[in-house]
């Protein structure tokens, strides 16, 4: 069964004030099929944890682990590591000018599988993708997020998910700046590719909002660049109840 190791994870990030520590000794494991929702205040690293998951050069990894599989994710590029299986939705896509939707899509299949699909089958793959998120056909031949809306930015994320069917996929505060329409078809686009692929799921949120219509098999808590609690769905919802003052307060 395909797994996701993170162990004892410290990473430095450079700013205008010199180097500082985000993450403090972070453990997690992620085993194919579950869904983990990491919350936490602003500022708590799980912004962090997912960039250094996929490789952002802005962070230096000091301490720790991660493998997928038992191979080490930290001695892989970028590239390497969404062709390993991991696949990172952003919180805030960057704009591609000049490259279209379609051809970035087939592009990154390519690139993911070492060859390129078949081009009746892909057409077929991509329409029925974009059908399920609810994404006009005219869509394929806008420029990679430029001009998108925050729905549009978030469907389109989740579209490459569900072409490139990765075997993990974290997922940046894909609820940050949608409606509650899209919300729902976001997350059932999520849950679409997660049912066919058996697909380990870390999902980074604030609120517990998208977790109505994702559900967690684990919530983690992160304060301070550690994870403070564990639990089930159900600390999920004493999060909302209650807030993360008492985190604070205990720092």
């Amino acid at each position: 069964m395909p797994e996701l190791k993170i162990s004892d994870l410290f990473v430095t990030v450079e700013t205008e004030q010199g180097t500082k520590e985000i993450l403090k000794g972070v453990n997690l494991t992620v085993k194919s099929g579950e869904i983990h929702a990491i919350m936490g205040p602003n500022g708590s690293g799980k912004s962090t944890l997912a960039y250094s998951i996929a490789g952002h050069p802005k962070y230096t990894v000091t301490g720790g682990s991660i493998t997928l599989d038992g191979e080490d994710v930290l001695e892989m590029s970028v590239d390497e590591r969404a062709r390993a299986g991991l696949f990172l939705a952003m919180q805030y896509p960057v704009e591609i000018p000049g490259v279209s939707v379609s051809n970035f899509l087939r592009t990154a299949k390519t690139a993911i599988d070492g060859e390129a699909p078949a081009l009746r089958t892909w057409i077929k793959d991509v329409k029925s993708a974009m059908e399920g998120l609810r994404m006009d056909p005219a869509f394929a031949e806008r420029n990679v997020n430029e001009g998108f809306s925050g729905g549009e930015k978030k469907r389109h994320e989740i579209l490459q998910m569900e072409l490139l069917k990765p075997k993990f996929a974290v997922l940046d505060e894909t609820d940050s700046g949608l409606d509650v329409d899209a919300l729902k078809i976001v997350s059932e686009g999520v849950n679409r590719v997660h049912a066919a692929n058996n697909m380990g799921v870390i999902l980074i949120t604030h609120y517990t909002r998208i977790l109505n219509y994702i559900k967690p098999d684990y919530v983690h808590v992160f304060v301070d660049g550690k994870v403070a609690e564990e639990g089930g769905p159900e600390l999920a919802a004493r999060l909302e109840a209650e807030g993360y003052d008492r985190y604070a307060k205990a720092n």
